[in-house]
């Protein structure tokens, strides 16, 4: 008998099925044996009736995670036996046959309690088959689906960038070098920037979806090593505003499409959807500083940037006051951007460039670029660069660009701000940190 999904067994209530998957729960209850079995589609209840002599015999053998084959009678239950709360409440299988397919050994901790960070990530294999984890990375995949079919409907088009480079693209973060051919040294990417820009003079409009690498020795809640890069870039825009208003409506439809199939995840996690209005509100740097002090009493006017308290400060400031759980924050000094930012021409010393802020946290950076082949000769020698260094990226200007710009956004720490997740880690798959590349270094 062909198998189906758990998903579709409502259809065949007074018929028998063949299911698959693995066994989550098994309670007994006198000579009835009950089980829970769960496959990618969903979970249902199952029962062992010692009629069914050879079927029950297994189904007292099978412990958690075993890998089984079953097929059974869909009944409906009882009025007094449904649980409204369970998509497949009203129905139970009455189980005739059983194949085992694979055993498992006992496992070292109960899956559904509460398990500490370390625990959760040392044992990814196994601790993804979590309910609570697969929601996690079913709204991230919405997250990304979302995200490149909202840009394609806007005209970008989507390119692979390298993960190999010859040089740091953002001048200045640590990066992990590797060796290359010929004795040649290469590195992990730590943005596809420099990609990103050149495209804009093939495609106009250009995204991609691609990892990155960070060598820096963090160890917070906040960082990764290698983390998933949500990169676009856009030509012809008139100044930073223009790229706002673009990621602001990526986020829009990522939160209406998220609202639309899993408010049950929300719901079930205990979090709301977040306050996403039409224009995300914005304040420069230097306006947001002087209100942190005015309004805390800390003076941070002379930092060329925000700490992670005055990001979590802004974020309550702009849920409570300007009904947005986002806030850009613009214009950052032009020492504290890389050469390719354009300044402000009315606002010399500061940069048309944004950071968006979400929940405390910074998910996303971006802004206007410097487009004129000879503004960006000037910019590298500005910052003792040689230009020569750079000429493979330089073609694309020196042979006419646009005004442009774009952003970079953590797929990882969106993904943690939407379902209010404490450690950005529990966001990521197989998480890449300082003590971490799938087990720990220490053992």
């Amino acid at each position: 008998m062909e198998r189906i999904y758990i998903d579709e067994l409502k259809k065949h209530v007074g018929k028998t099925v063949t299911i698959a998957g693995w066994v989550d729960v098994r309670r007994d209850h006198g000579k009835l044996i009950f089980l829970d079995l769960r496959d990618k589609s969903g979970k249902v209840q199952m029962v062992a009736l010692p009629n069914h002599t050879e079927a029950h015999a297994l189904a007292h053998k099978l412990r958690s995670e075993w890998v089984i084959a079953v097929t059974g009678n869909v009944n409906e239950r009882p009025a007094k036996m449904v649980n409204a709360d369970d998509v497949n409440g009203s129905i139970e299988i009455e189980i005739t046959e059983i194949a085992i397919l694979s055993e498992a050994e006992e496992l070292p901790f109960a899956l559904d309690g509460e398990l500490n960070l370390d625990t959760l990530l040392d044992h990814r294999p196994l601790t993804l088959r979590r309910s609570r984890e697969q929601d996690i990375f079913k709204v991230q995949e919405v997250i990304a689906k979302t995200y490149r079919s909202s840009l394609s409907k806007q005209g970008f088009t989507e390119f692979q960038a390298p993960a190999l480079v010859g040089e740091d693209a953002e001048g200045g973060a640590n990066v992990f070098k590797v060796s290359y051919f010929n004795e040649k040294d290469a590195y992990l990417a730590t943005s596809p920037q420099f990609y990103k820009q050149i495209m804009v003079g093939v495609y106009e409009r250009a995204f991609t979806i691609t990892k990155v690498f960070r060598a820096e020795k963090h160890s917070t809640s906040r960082h990764l090593n290698e983390y998933s890069s949500l990169d676009a870039e856009m030509g012809f825009i008139v100044d930073h505003q223009s790229i706002m208003k673009v990621l602001t409506d990526v986020l829009k439809e990522v939160a209406t499409v998220l609202t639309e199939e899993h408010a049950q995840t929300f719901e079930k996690m205990g979090v709301t959807f977040p306050k996403l209005p039409d224009e995300i509100p914005h304040m420069k740097l230097r306006e947001a500083q002087q209100l942190i002090k005015h309004e805390t009493g800390e003076n941070c006017t002379h930092e060329p940037d925000l700490e992670p308290e005055h990001e979590r400060w802004l974020c309550t400031y702009a849920k409570e006051k300007l009904e947005s759980d986002f806030i850009f924050i613009t214009h950052y000094p032009v020492s504290k951007r890389p050469f390719y930012t354009y300044e402000d021409e009315e606002d010399p010393g500061f940069t048309k460039s944004f950071d968006l802020l979400f929940r405390g946290l910074e998910i996303a950076t971006g802004g206007q670029r410097v487009h004129d082949y000879k503004m960006l000769i000037e910019k590298l020698n500005g910052r003792g660069l040689n230009p020569d260094m750079f000429s493979f990226y330089l073609e694309a200007f020196k042979y006419g660009m646009p005004p442009h710009g774009g952003w970079g956004m953590g797929l990882e720490r969106l993904t943690a701000r939407f379902l209010n997740l404490d450690n950005v880690r529990e966001a990521a798959l197989f998480p890449r940190d300082i003590n971490r590349i799938d087990t720990l270094l220490s053992q």
